[in-house]
């Protein structure tokens, strides 16, 4: 994403610019487009009583990569079920190589690319006393 130069690229790139979410519902239509030709994929080759779970799952797990990404985006402190927040930490320390997740961190840990990072300064933790919902949500 980084170097693609199509729109999803230009976009990604515009985000690393601004350094903010564009709202949970509508990281989550982004989310949905973007892996709607995997969803076609799986469509044709899975059986229909092993899609509709699987699809349904993918969805989920979708929401909560874009409540995660503006949650890092507006209060990284309440992203406690992770070590750090590692998309927040990719954006604060320009990491380009590093800290890749959103939701989860295990990736980062499975293909080495988790990076410590002294992310919490005063400012991240003005905001932690906000409830976990206290996001832009469009």
């Amino acid at each position: 994403m980084h170097w693609s130069t199509g729109l999803f690229g230009q976009r990604h790139r515009a985000h690393h610019q601004r350094g903010e979410g564009q709202g949970m519902l509508w990281e989550f239509r982004d989310y949905v487009l973007g892996m709607l030709a995997f969803d076609v994929i799986f469509y044709l080759l899975l059986p229909s009583s092993v899609f509709l779970p699987f699809a349904i799952g993918v969805l989920i797990f979708e929401l909560f990569s874009a409540y995660a990404h503006q949650l890092q985006h507006d209060n990284p402190c309440r992203c406690d079920w992770m070590k750090q927040p590692v998309h927040y930490v990719h954006h604060k320390g320009h990491m380009w190589y590093h800290n890749f997740g959103m939701a989860v961190d295990w990736w980062d840990h499975v293909f080495g690319t988790f990076k410590e990072y002294d992310w919490c300064t005063e400012k991240e933790i003005k905001s932690a006393h906000q409830s976990r919902f206290a996001i832009r949500w469009w």
